[in-house]
């Protein structure tokens, strides 16, 4: 009849590799779990490492009577726990690695359009009056929050379910804000720019540069300046679908902004130029041809590195099919995000806020919520 200590050694055995089979299933589950972003992952694995431990604990007690020192039956697997572990490291940074591909790679098939920019202004009516009377756009809603103090109003060229429009901000009591250094301009494209021009002195706007050709160019512009001192540059084009069709922006360090806008936010670069004469270079960015899309204009300025932001200029809103995955392609592409993804109070839209290198901000909008807004 085998002695006791052979039959617990036995058992030793067995439970043993119940434990190796089960630790190497879990680290399977898990794994798998985590590269599709299961949430539940981290509740498996609570559960699997308990049950794990309880199966360790169980079989100590029934070893000691027979003067085994579990030290010693650990030392002899310790090889194959090894090969187990660093295996589980392999499985794991290559999971990780896969993962941080896969959303990045999401971004690029992602539903994505410029939706609106946002600002402050000092005096909405005024605001309103001229951009409808001087540029030739409608007031598509108004909405006043009196509980928040505030008043938002959305104007553009077409519905806001398909067209790049702004947004408005009026906070009660407010009525100059600073614009800064680093916000440039709106572009709006017109089929007739000193005729717009004319109009706009007529109305008793600020014109900034009278219509010309482009430096270094034939696109005929001009640059004006609303009431609240935000400028304008207007460009002769023939139809467009999309008149509001620029934000121009200031950055440090341009090739890092290229990077980051198309790695985190999913936008083609359209054109690149440099101007040595002015010592300037400007990036166009975007999802779709500059002629029917809104794009980001990003300009370097030789030599300058850093920006006074004001506090009038916002953001821009992109739709997006999915906030949480947008979140994380920001942060595996080095921006900030202020705000995690998830439900405004109140609407329940989803949205994610985030910084780019430089600093300025940009939301994302779900769209279909986007849409639900709209209705």
């Amino acid at each position: 009849m085998p002695s006791g200590r052979f039959v617990a050694l036995i058992q030793w055995r067995k439970i043993w590799a119940n434990f190796i089979n089960l630790f190497v299933i879990s680290v399977a589950k898990i794994s798998e779990a985590a590269s599709e972003g299961t949430i539940g992952v981290f509740i498996d694995r609570r559960n699997t490492l308990h049950l794990l431990l309880l199966n360790w604990l169980s079989v100590i007690p029934q070893l000691q009577p027979f003067g085994l020192r579990t030290s010693k039956l650990f030392k002899e697997d310790v090889s194959s726990r090894a090969v187990i572990v660093a295996g589980n490291t392999n499985t794991t940074q290559a999971s990780t690695a896969t993962t941080q591909e896969n959303v990045l790679e999401w971004v690029k098939q992602d539903k994505r359009r410029m939706l609106h920019v946002v600002y402050r202004v000092g005096d909405m009516d005024r605001t309103i009056k001229f951009y409808t009377e001087c540029l030739g756009m409608k007031l598509m809603r108004k909405r006043d929050i009196p509980e928040e103090r505030y008043t938002n109003a959305f104007l553009g060229y077409g519905p806001e379910d398909s067209h790049f429009v702004i947004e408005l901000t009026y906070n009660y009591g407010v009525d100059k804000y600073d614009i800064g250094s680093g916000f440039g301009h709106f572009g709006i494209a017109v089929e007739d720019v000193a005729k717009t021009v004319d109009l706009i002195k007529a109305k008793g706007g600020k014109v900034t540069r009278e219509p010309g050709p482009v430096k270094g160019g034939n696109t005929v512009i001009a640059f004006i300046e609303d009431p609240d001192g935000y400028k304008f540059e207007l460009l002769e084009r023939g139809p467009t679908p999309e008149p509001l069709c620029q934000v121009m922006l200031r950055v440090g360090d341009l090739d890092r902004a290229i990077e980051f806008y198309e790695k985190a936010y999913g936008m083609e670069l359209l054109r690149k130029r440099d101007n040595p004469e002015y010592k300037y270079t400007i990036a166009m960015l975007g999802y779709g041809p500059e002629d029917k899309n809104a794009v980001m204009e990003l300009t370097y300025n030789y030599g300058v590195t850093e920006y006074d932001k004001g506090n009038a200029y916002a953001q821009i809103a992109i739709g997006t099919d999915d906030v949480y995955k947008t979140a994380e392609a920001v942060k595996l592409s080095g921006g900030k995000v202020t705000r995690e993804p998830g439900p405004l109070p109140g609407i329940n839209t989803k949205i994610t806020a985030c910084l780019d290198p430089d600093g300025w901000k940009t939301v994302f909008v779900d769209n279909i919520d986007f849409l639900k807004e709209l209705e």
